[in-house]
């Protein structure tokens, strides 16, 4: 039976395991930037908390990108449970620390499945994946761009205030 199915789908079922994977840690992701949007609203950083909720939604886009994609080659997503969320954040700075950080495991998760995708000649998927990739430029950029803000502006007097204002300001162009 096993093989039966195998049949009606074109993905190896290491490839589907790997974006299932994806698919999860972009979640997991979403929830994160969403629980670092809430503590940045709680703490009066506004333009910071819109940042962190646009990324939340961005990061579910891209899971359902992925979602879909599995489904539509005849694989199965799994709907992922995400846990352990943290809620409390050490510092302002922390959180953009801890965004880039986010972004580059991202990064370097995709980049593992391009390798298997070139690795099993599954260049359907290899093709497929070539958007998330350059999305990762974008994001890695805009979140170095983020923490560059403390170190420039500094978070003395009014610097945490000016550091919120300028969030809203960094863009990626490409």
């Amino acid at each position: 039976m096993k093989d039966l199915l195998r049949l009606k789908t074109s993905l190896t079922e290491e490839v589907e395991s790997l974006l299932n994977e994806q698919i999860k840690m972009e979640a997991k992701s979403s929830a994160i930037y969403l629980a670092m949007a809430s503590w940045c609203d709680r703490h009066g950083f506004d333009n910071s908390a819109d940042f962190f909720y646009n990324q939340a939604e961005e990061e579910r886009v891209h899971m359902m990108k992925i979602f879909k994609y599995v489904n539509d080659l005849g694989g199965a997503a799994v709907s992922p449970e995400i846990t352990n969320v943290p809620t409390e954040f050490e510092s302002f700075k922390g959180i953009f620390e801890e965004a880039l950080q986010q972004e580059i495991a991202v990064t370097q998760s995709f980049n593992r499945i391009a390798a298997k995708c070139q690795a099993l000649q599954d260049f359907t998927t290899f093709n497929f994946l070539a958007w998330f990739l350059n999305e990762q430029v974008e994001e890695e950029y805009i979140a170095r761009r983020c923490l560059e803000l403390f170190d420039v502006i500094g978070e003395e007097g009014i610097g945490r205030y000016t550091i919120d204002k300028q969030i809203a300001h960094v863009k990626y162009e490409a």
